[in-house]
């Protein structure tokens, strides 16, 4: 109990001396993390708005996938990419396996089914609601599309981080790609694996408690976010 508290007071001494090393894994986390979010709104957040007003054969089968594939295994993903990325790969001539490029690839793909499947349901909802009144203003599928995206926006930020939040804890996937090189491809979730592994608590717990404090941040955000948008009339 003693060497656990201990350690506890190490790390969080760590985490206010700002070591070189320590900075640099959070920030990597944190620029893989919000490049692949911003990544995987432009791509799921159109394609939810486009299956929540669209209307073609198919739709339903297509949205079926899409929700199936939120529950993507991580590992599974990395393999993908790994494959297509190694240099027996149709992508290995690019040199991206090892790299951050690979992990934000990794991570996009990962998150893109999340941000689609949720935005899909948000926004249909919203489509259902002014579908009549889209039709009396002679509205195009684009018009439909830009007009439900605007006046779902709060909800859709509650989207964005929730898909964020599932980037930043994500372990599996970039660990394949990744490589978890130091310098270079180490971020918090695959830092704390090694280092647990290597008996070397202080460290792993002092990226631990900021991967919990950003967990809740974000939870915080979409809580208020929430809340906001209900009062101001828009949840």
């Amino acid at each position: 109990m003693q060497d656990f508290a201990r350690a506890f007071a190490d790390s969080f001494r760590q985490i206010l001396a700002l070591d070189a090393g320590f900075v640099e894994i959070v920030g990597l986390s944190l620029r893989v993390s919000l490049t692949a979010t911003l990544l995987s709104c432009l791509i799921g957040l159109l394609l939810g708005a486009w299956l929540a007003v669209a209307r073609f054969s198919g739709r339903q089968a297509l949205i079926i996938l899409v929700n199936a594939m939120m529950g993507l295994p991580p590992v599974v993903v990395g393999l993908f990419v790994y494959l297509n990325l190694s240099r027996a790969g149709p992508f290995g001539w690019l040199g991206l396996l090892y790299t951050p490029t690979a992990m934000i690839l990794a991570q996009t793909i990962l998150i893109t089914p999340i941000v689609a499947a949720l935005s899909r349901q948000v926004l249909e909802d919203l489509h259902g609601e002014y579908g009549e009144h889209f039709a009396s203003l002679g509205l195009g599928r684009m018009g439909q599309v830009r007009a439900i995206l605007w006046d779902g926006r709060y909800s859709l930020i509650t989207v964005a981080l929730a898909a964020f939040g599932r980037s930043v804890a994500e372990v599996g996937a970039v660990i394949i790609v990744g490589g978890n090189i130091e310098h270079l491809t180490r971020v918090m979730t695959t830092a704390i694996a090694l280092e647990t592994s290597k008996g070397n608590l202080q460290l792993a717990m002092a990226l631990g408690m900021v991967l919990l404090v950003i967990a809740l941040a974000v939870n915080g955000l979409v809580s208020s976010l929430r809340l906001s948008a209900s009062r101001l009339g828009y949840a």
